[in-house]
């Protein structure tokens, strides 16, 4: 017979796992995916381009409702966990109902992290993480309102664009002094924010929201200068943070996120989480593909196999509105590091390699992404480059010409 698992969460991870399990455990485990949202799993990194209009809601689901039947997979929607009894092995639904589980695998994700700032509580301030913030922007934003956006990281910038899209008057402001940060490097950042504000968007840096101002719905944003934005729609977008409620209930170890092992296991040997929900080493991915490598690893566990997940090599590859943009490794030299700097401003292309000890620990690509597969393969495996270094800029094929 085979073994109950439940696998809270229907995102992209519980997603990917179930597709993991389907085809390395298959019968193995009676599985069943519970999720808060009442609908089938989508991809959130499609949001921005599904609130700019650019594809509609069936473009953006994971796998249709056929291909869950078709793997036996049962799926629960709309009814969100509530509890977890680790004595029973059994996990309690908001409307009452009891399920036990052999293997329980949270997938709960992230919840948007919300800044301690007065008139958070006004209608017409909100996040963006779900397809209910879609709808909700959309009617505001197409009336040509006037929207901040606060955050000038991946998120908020997707956000931007979107709202810029379909007729916002978008205004971003970002505490840090460029853009992304956390993946650009300043000069990369700058071009990055020439080709924004080309797009009519308002970017302010150095920037921090004192209170957002309204009597029944938000009306402005002033900063800390004392200065005051106008606004119809705030949109935060300054992070987010791992939802790790149900697993502090249950008494499982939890730092920032819940503390997993290099099997993907908890403090307790039948409950595993992965995706933004886990932390690994001190570490909690914010990103799609280390949760899609922990869900390869963990199904590869559960069907009773060795591997290990030994963490993930943090890279960016996608468009930030309408620029593309790649980054991966180290992308600030050390005092030891070499750079290699492709600069061409006319038009909007900036690639700069950071190469440690003959081999390449960290690339930044702006208006141009061509090679980075390539780039993320010699990062990872750390592979000496100094036969192909002074090509390394042009790319792929030119590498490979090169050293043949």
């Amino acid at each position: 017979m085979a073994e109950p698992l439940i696998i809270v969460g229907n995102g992209m991870a519980a997603t990917r796992l179930a597709d993991e399990l389907s085809r390395q455990a298959l019968g193995r485990y009676a599985v069943a995916v519970i999720g808060d949202e009442p609908r089938l799993a989508y991809n959130r990194v499609l949001l921005s381009p599904l609130l700019a209009g650019e594809i509609g809601e069936p473009e953006i689901e994971l796998k249709p409702a056929a291909w869950w039947q078709a793997r036996g997979v049962s799926m629960v929607y709309g009814k969100p966990v509530t509890g977890i009894d680790r004595a029973t092995k059994s996990v309690t639904l908001a409307d009452g109902l009891v399920l036990p589980y052999g293997k329980l695998v949270l997938a709960t994700g992230s919840r948007p992290l919300m800044p301690p700032v007065p008139g958070l509580e006004l209608p017409g301030v909100a996040s963006f993480r779900d397809v209910a913030d879609v709808a909700l922007f959309r009617s505001v934003a197409a009336t040509g309102a006037r929207v901040v956006v606060i955050g000038g990281g991946l998120l908020g910038l997707e956000a931007a664009y979107g709202l810029a899209r379909i007729g916002g008057k978008v205004t971003v402001l970002h505490l840090a002094d460029r853009l992304m940060e956390r993946q650009l490097d300043r000069e990369g950042a700058g071009l990055l924010a020439g080709e924004i504000a080309a797009r009519d968007i308002d970017i302010r840096l150095n920037c921090t929201a004192e209170r957002f101002v309204g009597k029944e719905r938000v009306e402005a944003v002033e900063l800390t200068d004392g200065s005051v934005i106008p606004a119809d729609l705030v949109v935060v977008a300054i992070g987010v943070r791992p939802r790790v409620d149900l697993a502090v209930a249950a008494g499982l170890d939890v730092n920032r996120g819940i503390d997993v092992d290099d099997g993907l296991a908890s403090s307790d040997p039948c409950i595993f989480a992965i995706g933004e929900c886990a932390e690994h080493r001190g570490l909690v991915y914010g990103l799609v593909e280390p949760a899609y490598e922990q869900a390869r690893v963990l199904a590869a566990r559960l069907a009773g196999a060795s591997d290990r997940y030994n963490g993930s090599l943090l890279a960016t590859n996608l468009k930030v509105s309408g620029v593309s943009v790649f980054s991966a490794g180290s992308v600030e030299p050390g005092e030891d590091d070499e750079v290699l700097l492709l600069r061409d401003p006319a038009a909007g292309i900036y690639r700069k390699f950071v190469l440690r000890a003959g081999r390449l620990a960290g690339c930044v690509l702006v208006g141009d992404t061509s090679g980075a597969l390539f780039y993320l393969g010699l990062i990872r495996s750390g592979q000496d480059i100094s036969a192909i270094r002074a090509d390394l800029p042009f790319g792929e094929g030119y590498c490979i010409g090169m050293a043949a």
